[in-house]
C-alpha cells in the first residue's frame, strides 16, 4: 500500500487503490486526470480547498466528502462532482465502497485553524490498512489517540507542528510508516524532510514522498 501512496506537494495526495483513486486536499495539480472516485478535503484554505485542482481530479461519479460547515463552498463546485457529502470530527462513515473515521484537527495555540472551525483529518480504512491523513495539526491529543498503519503527519511548522513535534507524536502513533507532508513549498524547507526521517525511531519507518 506504502507505494500506491503519492504525495504531489504540500498535503495533496493520491492513494490507489481497489475502490479507485481518492484524492486529499488536491492543491496544483499538474495534469487535468479527471480520475477521481473520492476527494477528502481538510478543510477550506485555499492550499487545501483548491476548486481549480478539484475539477482537474473530478469527474461527474467523483464523491468529494468535505467538513461540514464547509458545504456552502462546495457547492458552489457541485457541477464539477457527482455527489457532496459532508462530516463532522470524531464520526464514523461508509461511503460507497470507502470506510473511514473522521479526527479533529485543529491548532492548540495557533490562531489559524481554530477548534471551533470543525476541521477534520481521516483515517481511510483501504484493502486493509489504515491510512490516517492528519491534515494541518499541532501535535494534538485526538491525533495521539489514533491507530493506524500508515500517517501522513504535517512538519512544516508555522501552520502546523514542526519537525520536532511530529517526530514526539509519531512515537506516540507508532504506525508502521510515516510520510511527513506540508514542507518545502509555503511553509517548511524541503530538508525537513531528511531531518524527519533520520529523527523518527525505529520501529516506524519514515518514507519520503515529496522529493
Amino acid at each position: 500500500m506504502i507505494d500506491n501512496i503519492e504525495v504531489f506537494k504540500h498535503n495533496s495526495i493520491r492513494i490507489k487503490s481497489s475502490c479507485g483513486n481518492i484524492y486529499i486536499d488536491p492543491f496544483q495539480i499538474n495534469d487535468a486526470a479527471h480520475d477521481a472516485a473520492y476527494i477528502f478535503v481538510t478543510h477550506d484554505h485555499y492550499d487545501h480547498f483548491s476548486p481549480g485542482d478539484i475539477e482537474k481530479v473530478s469527474n461527474k461519479e467523483t464523491i468529494l466528502i468535505v467538513p461540514e460547515k464547509m458545504e456552502k463552498s462546495a457547492h458552489k463546485i457541485s457541477g464539477s462532482v457527482g455527489k457532496i457529502y459532508t462530516v463532522k470530527p470524531a464520526t464514523n462513515h461508509q461511503v460507497k465502497d470507502v470506510e473511514f473515521e473522521t479526527v479533529p484537527m485543529y491548532n492548540i495555540l495557533k490562531p489559524f485553524h481554530p477548534k471551533s472551525a470543525g476541521w477534520v483529518g481521516y483515517v481511510l480504512h483501504i484493502d486493509g490498512k489504515r491510512i490516517y491523513i492528519a491534515g494541518d495539526i499541532d501535535k494534538i491529543k485526538e491525533a495521539a489517540a489514533v491507530k493506524c498503519d500508515i500517517a501522513l503527519l504535517p512538519i512544516g511548522g508555522f501552520y502546523t507542528m514542526n519537525v520536532k513535534q511530529a517526530v514526539e507524536l509519531t512515537k506516540e502513533i507508532c504506525p508502521e510508516y510515516v510520510i511527513p507532508v506540508h514542507y518545502g513549498s509555503i511553509a517548511g524547507k524541503q530538508e525537513d524532510g531528511a531531518l524527519f526521517s533520520e529523527k523518527v525511531e525505529k520501529p516506524v519507518k519514515a518514507v519520503l514522498k515529496i522529493t
